[in-house]
């Protein structure tokens, strides 16, 4: 082997920390923050732009959306981050446990719905209302969340196993495109009826939307994104270690 040969090597090797951080630590408790208050935003749907234009069976206008799409990008986002600066098990150890908080607060709605009204309580019927909508879309949220976070990890750290540190860009906007649209399509799926999504035009409108928004959302934040990755990498002594 050449010495120049040997020079690179090392900036081939595949780096990830341990999990075992007090980064990891916050990372992980927003990440669930963020999964949760979204399942609670998106039971309601918004509609932009007035008219009624349509291109054959596809509605232009107005623009179809929901709640949850304020928040939920900064899920993959912090997916990214846990991605490439903790590996693929540390990402698997985040979504799951995204998974049972969410899973834990939807439970907790159902109680409390069950639970007897004081007699100055008006709002019964309204909080069974959201509740019980909620249960579709926590239904399509959970299936698509965690297909489409297993498969942006994935991408993301089989990207990085070929390039190394280098094109981190690429595979920010590569796993995000390859897990934004698996999971966008199948939560538009299941929870397009529950917010009122009801033709085919509809919802292509609905998917559309919403694909488009979380991808530009990742694209316009990745020098943010990028500048986190690098600046946890430095403060975190076991990623080069």
């Amino acid at each position: 082997m050449s010495s120049s040969t040997a020079a690179a090597q090392p900036d081939r090797e595949i780096h990830y920390a341990s999990r075992g951080s007090s980064y990891f630590d916050v990372i992980l408790a927003l990440f669930c923050v963020v999964l949760v208050v979204s399942n609670i935003a998106a039971t309601k749907g918004t509609q932009f732009f007035s008219g009624d234009l349509t291109i054959g069976p596809v509605t232009i206008l107005p623009i179809y959306s929901d709640g949850g799409a304020i928040l939920f990008p900064l899920a993959y986002i912090l997916g990214d981050v846990i991605s490439e600066v903790y590996g693929f098990r540390a990402a698997r150890r985040a979504i799951l446990v995204g998974f049972g908080t969410a899973l834990i607060a939807f439970a907790t709605f159902l109680i409390a719905m069950k639970l007897p009204s004081a007699s100055f309580y008006e709002n019964q019927d309204a909080f069974e209302s959201v509740v019980w909508s909620g249960v579709r879309i926590v239904g399509a949220s959970m299936v698509a969340y965690l297909t489409g976070q297993f498969l942006n990890s994935y991408v993301l750290v089989r990207m990085k196993a070929r390039s190394s540190e280098p094109g981190l860009w690429r595979r920010l906007i590569g796993s995000t495109g390859v897990g934004e649209a698996a999971d966008t399509f199948i939560f538009c799926a299941i929870a397009a009826g529950a917010i009122g999504i009801t033709t085919g035009g509809q919802f292509v409108n609905y998917f559309v939307v919403g694909f488009v928004f979380k991808v530009t959302v990742e694209i316009l934040v990745s020098p943010v994104t990028m500048l986190v990755i690098r600046q946890l990498k430095s403060r975190e002594p076991s990623y080069w270690a």
